[in-house]
């Protein structure tokens, strides 16, 4: 069935959010941001080494599609997550990656060294411990 006039703009939305997400660059912004209640645009520089103008380039997409939020105090930018819930959706998207992966053992083994997503209990990523569809038993 085709999308309606009026659902068209949701799914817009929609696609506009993994748009978002649509770097490796913004999905590591986003997880040192879930690490930490905020972060300064230095420290973020810090961490990623990006040259100064390819970070803003990718804090800005980040803004725009509202992932993250900005305040300025003083000579100084923060950033923090726009929602809570982005922690979790990078948690789901891990364990989705680690399933994904898991015919795969050297690409397994080099997706859980990744660092950790602070805040995720651990319930979708321990999905990847059972059968492949994340069930446990028979």
């Amino acid at each position: 069935m085709p999308l309606s006039q009026s659902q068209r703009p949701l799914y817009e939305v929609k696609a506009n959010l993994f748009k978002g997400l649509a770097h490796p660059f913004r999905i590591r912004l986003l997880e040192l941001l879930s690490d930490s209640p905020e972060l300064t645009v230095s420290a973020l520089q810090a961490e990623t080494e990006l040259e100064p103008s390819h970070l803003s380039q990718h804090l800005s997409v980040l803004r725009r599609h509202h992932l993250v939020v900005s305040e300025r105090r003083g000579s100084h930018v923060f950033y923090r997550l726009a929602d809570p819930r982005i922690r979790e959706l990078l948690a789901v998207a891990r364990a989705l990656l680690l399933t994904m992966l898991s015919e795969d053992r050297d690409r397994l083994s080099e997706a859980e060294g990744l660092p950790a997503i602070p805040g995720a209990d651990g319930r979708a990523e321990a999905r990847t411990e059972g059968d492949a569809d994340g069930r446990s038993g028979g």
